[in-house]
């Protein structure tokens, strides 16, 4: 008796999960936001945190390429194109005077903001890239740093 009772103690903390776990996916929705800063010397340039508030489906806008089809997609730009986003501003790296360290901290300052609020809607930050395109010579005054915060939440 002792022997059958172990056997079936096994049985169900072992074998009986595996085989009556239910195969469910969690649902996840995903958000980028990205904060542009630029770094054109004098303060020219436009700094910014934009994250849309549409949604798109990349297959719209996707083709595959094999070696019987080679066509491509035609999707026109104006139609991937988001109108519908929000705009914060940020304040550029560099003044009249040069680098402007005040304005560093306060748009350190802001994207902390941002990213509180979107941690208290229930995202959670899985990832952050970032990338910088900037000076290429005696007559590039263009640069900006770009960085791309992603975030995931469950779908209720």
């Amino acid at each position: 008796m002792k022997k059958l009772a172990t056997i079936f103690a096994f049985y169900v903390l072992f074998i009986s999960p595996v085989f009556s776990q239910e195969t469910t996916k969690q649902a996840f929705e995903i958000k980028v936001i990205t904060s542009v800063e630029s770094i054109v010397p004098s303060g020219l340039g436009r700094s910014r945190i934009i994250s849309s508030n549409d949604e798109r489906d990349y297959k719209q806008f996707s083709s595959e390429q094999t070696d019987d089809n080679s066509g491509r997609n035609k999707t026109k730009r104006k139609d991937i194109r988001v109108r519908n986003f929000e705009e914060t501003k940020l304040l550029n790296f560099y003044n009249l005077g040069g680098i402007r360290f005040q304005n560093i901290v306060a748009n350190d300052a802001v994207i902390s903001s941002k990213l509180t609020a979107m941690l208290s809607e229930g995202w959670d930050l899985i990832f952050i890239t970032s990338a910088v395109e900037s000076d290429a010579g005696d007559n590039d005054d263009n640069g900006i740093f770009i960085t791309r915060y992603i975030f995931k939440r469950t779908l209720n």
